[in-house]
């Protein structure tokens, strides 16, 4: 569920067609291939989850207690097969494999704190130890790491932070944060690391390219783009991605990150977080306490909350999904299956969550970044607080 621009995602994960993978699996009331439901009453009831009443002039009997024991099993076996079929709906668009460990550098140390005064020595001092990255990377035999590390560290790149271990972190600046009035703060969803960064920063590309396109009209208006990849992403093939574990982590970074951007912009900022697909789950956990103006989920399968109400924040509250993005087909639901809550809650384009929700247009699940979009233009439009030239869905 990784952010991406439509150009550079030429199998799209919203392929999960059954012309790909198959027929989908049964619902839970609904027989497998090759097994027809069952025929007689008692059977039925059971797969119904209700129990079969006896007649009043006759005394209960160990099969209508059995019945009745069923009907209390079976909807527990519905849950937990719900929580299956979550899990399959979250994972099977991509594959993934785990890398072995690359050799990288500490985050570089910065001896104060972040303020226009320091921003340019924190630039070179990240950009710094990105090269310093790339070179270990590519002593260690990984050429493709090594490039990203380097592409990371030319002197055209604004690296706010940066760690080359693991998966990687980066938050890179596109714009002058010093004198921005709209920053956009875009957190993307899975499988978004180091790898795969040059997908994620065209995408806040093709967000800069938009804003300062439209904010040209403005002679006051300046604006900012930050790629915020500040937590480790879960994997797509994974139980963690449908869970609210890994953005829980996550939170406490963007909320502490956003904080620190308001002591480098003006003091009359506004501050718009744009979150992607499982990113839009760290955006629902770290909503209470982010001072953030706008908050907007795109693909999003959810928050962990079950409405608007529910994510504790003054910011306003967007939601859209193109046509053609696979999320729809996710179960919005929440359950906790061997002590852990399964899902993400209710589905933030529904009229349930309360979210304001806008025109996507026919986006697929990485295309809501592509230039021209309806999806892109709104929320350019939102990042300059032009509410009223949103258009809604």
């Amino acid at each position: 569920m990784g952010l991406t621009t439509a150009t550079q995602d030429p199998q799209p994960a919203d392929a999960l067609t059954a012309e790909r993978h198959g027929p989908r699996p049964p619902k839970a009331d609904q027989p497998h291939e090759g097994h027809p439901p069952p025929a007689t009453k008692v059977a039925q009831a059971v797969r119904r989850g209700s129990g079969t009443r006896p007649k009043a002039a006759c005394p209960p009997t160990s099969l209508h207690r059995t019945t009745r024991r069923s009907s209390r099993i079976v909807p527990r076996l519905r849950r937990a097969l719900l929580a299956t079929l979550l899990t399959t709906a979250l994972v099977a668009p991509l594959s993934a494999a785990a890398r072995p460990a690359i050799p990288a550098p500490p985050p570089a140390t910065l001896t104060s704190a972040l303020t226009p005064a320091t921003l340019t020595s924190a630039y070179e001092a990240n950009r710094a130890d990105a090269t310093e990255a790339a070179r270990m990377a590519a002593a260690h035999g990984d050429p493709r790491r090594a490039a990203a590390d380097r592409t990371l560290a030319a002197a055209s790149r604004h690296l706010l932070a940066f760690d080359g271990r693991g998966n990687g972190r980066a938050t890179e600046v596109l714009g002058d944060l010093t004198r921005a009035t709209r920053i956009a703060v875009l957190v993307p969803g899975s499988d978004t690391s180091l790898d795969t960064y040059a997908r994620f920063h065209r995408a806040a590309s093709a967000l800069y390219s938009d804003l300062t396109h439209r904010a040209a009209a403005g002679t006051r208006t300046r604006v900012a783009v930050v790629a915020w990849l500040g937590y480790t992403t879960p994997a797509t093939v994974s139980t963690t991605v449908t869970t609210t574990t890994r953005a829980d982590e996550a939170a406490p970074h963007l909320r502490a990150f956003v904080r620190d951007l308001r002591r480098v912009a003006p003091p009359a900022v506004r501050v718009s977080l744009l979150c992607h697909s499982y990113g839009s789950v760290v955006c629902g956990r770290a909503a209470q306490g982010t001072d953030a103006d706008d908050i907007a989920l795109v693909g999003s399968p959810g928050t962990g909350a079950g409405s608007v109400s529910g994510l504790h924040t003054r910011a306003r509250i967007w939601a859209a999904r193109g046509s053609a993005d696979w999320v729809a087909h996710v179960p919005h639901v929440s359950t906790r299956l061997f002590g852990t809550t399964i899902g993400l809650g209710t589905d933030p384009v529904s009229r349930a969550f309360g979210a304001r929700v806008f025109d996507a247009a026919g986006a697929n699940h990485s295309g809501y970044f592509t230039p021209g979009s309806a999806s892109l233009a709104n929320l350019a439009r939102i990042t300059l607080g032009e509410s009223s030239e949103v258009t809604r869905a």
